[in-house]
């Protein structure tokens, strides 16, 4: 019996030279991004980049790359330029040219900050498009691993211990050198080359102290505000009932570093946090503010603080500078670790309703209870009764349910699937600027959807 099979030659020639265009499906991502980047002004970026002493390629390209690749877990400049050898899409983005992964990698740390009003138009285009109209927004964050090891932070109890043994050797040094003619040398021992490597060292360590100081200065600045609310919290209770508070008086701060504070010696700038396996990792904490009915990130921002209660501010701050055109967010959903009664206001004074519970809502709720609204609450009700009300009536639960759909989905996405797991860049301001890029790929890549 004779098999039939499609022919195949890998010597044949073209006819005609082929479009790479054409060897793409009809509907693609990579035509997508490429239509994109082309409506978009990059006056800013084409005005002040050139390359050095030969013609530069046009950062419609390197940007297309960049977009294209983070929206399809390809994050690392050497990957970025051998995809433009062997994946069609890339190839058809670079228009068959092959920057190489340092240019890639120059553009891309050169250009961050040029990424948020670029991220502000791909909004406005998703909204041009009848993608995007905001309203409901649901705000996390996530901890994304640093470019450096936890296991290169310094603490302020070993710094101590590090700098007695240095100084007691530079002792040391400095004692031989002395009775170098009447004292015999350890041979091969060069003193002025060891001196300079542990005052270099002693240099390094009085810096990580100073980082360390600073970071102690601020945390005890926070800790006595929290502390004096407290305070005013219990007097107020006080005066109001009558009677002393239950529990004890809160304790005030300690100033000055603890012992176990640390500063990163490869990023100064990552933090030490917990982690989602209760574990710790030398990370930031990525922020996002996702738009429920389309799932776009409309803010994103990166913090240094292992939790979110500091957060609320920055991203009102962000969604407040977004143009009028986008809409206006009515409703901000976000967990427990933002509520504060200052975050509360915070948010119904910028004109948006939030569902932010004070605790963590329990798994299975008795039948009976979703479908039945508690009984009304006076109207002098502390904020924090008035908040747990609201999402124990249905609609308030109906409201609050669709977070974890939404940013918790995105965040699983990204990290799960993409595989952006850990930042490639060092440093708070280029960290900020790849979560932009990271934020900017996926709405890139949920606009093709939508669009579909």
């Amino acid at each position: 019996m004779t098999l039939k099979f499609i022919p195949t030659n890998r010597d044949q020639q073209y006819l005609f030279p082929p479009s790479i265009k054409d060897w793409l499906p009809e509907r693609h991502l990579a035509q997508f991004i490429v239509d994109i980047v082309s409506e978009i002004d990059l006056r800013p970026i084409t005005e002040t980049y050139a390359g050095k002493g030969v013609k530069a390629y046009h950062p419609r390209i390197l940007l297309s790359l960049l977009f294209y690749g983070y929206a399809t877990g390809v994050f690392s400049s050497r990957k970025i330029e051998k995809a433009t050898y062997d994946s069609v899409a890339f190839r058809f983005i670079s228009a068959n040219t092959h920057p190489d992964h340092d240019t890639i990698a120059t553009f891309r740390k050169r250009f961050l900050k040029q990424l948020s009003p670029l991220f502000v138009e791909i909004l406005m285009l998703a909204r041009e498009m009848g993608l995007l109209k905001l309203g409901k927004v649901s705000l996390d964050g996530t901890k994304v691993k640093a470019n450096a090891s936890k296991h290169h932070a310094l603490s302020w109890d070993h710094a101590g211990k590090i700098e007695q043994q240095l100084q007691a050797e530079v002792d040391e040094l400095m004692r031989l050198a002395e009775q170098a003619d009447s004292e015999e040398i350890p041979e091969g021992m060069d003193i002025p080359e060891e001196l300079a490597r542990r005052r270099d060292r002693l240099d390094a360590i009085a810096q990580a102290k100073v980082k360390i100081e600073e970071r102690a200065a601020q945390r005890y600045a926070q800790e006595q505000k929290e502390h004096e609310e407290k305070v005013a919290e219990r007097r107020a209770k006080a005066e109001a009932t009558g009677k002393k508070p239950r529990g004890r008086e809160p304790k005030p701060p300690t100033p000055g570093p603890r012992k176990n504070d640390q500063v990163n010696l490869t990023d100064e700038e990552s933090r030490i946090m917990p982690s989602s396996d209760k574990g710790f990792v030398q990370a930031y904490n990525a922020q996002a503010a996702v738009d429920v009915d389309t799932m776009l990130i409309v803010e994103a921002h990166i913090s240094q603080a292992p939790n979110d209660k500091q957060e609320i501010t920055p991203t009102l701050a962000s969604l407040n500078e977004l143009p009028g055109k986008l809409g206006k967010v009515d409703t901000m959903l976000a967990d427990a670790g933002y509520y504060s009664d200052d975050n509360v206001a915070s948010c119904e004074q910028s004109g948006i309703e939030p569902f932010i519970p004070p605790s963590r809502e329990k798994h299975n709720q008795p039948l009976t209870e979703r479908f039945i609204d508690p009984a009304p609450l006076p109207k002098d009700a502390k904020p924090i009764d008035k908040m747990r009300n609201k999402l124990k009536t249905v609609e308030g639960r109906k409201v609050y349910a669709q977070r974890k759909s939404t940013v918790e989905t995105v965040f699983g996405i990204i990290k799960h699937v993409l595989g952006f797991r850990q930042f490639f860049l060092r440093g708070l301001d280029a960290v900020s600027g790849e979560w932009t890029l990271v934020s900017i790929a996926w709405n890139l890549k949920r606009m093709f959807v939508l669009n579909g």
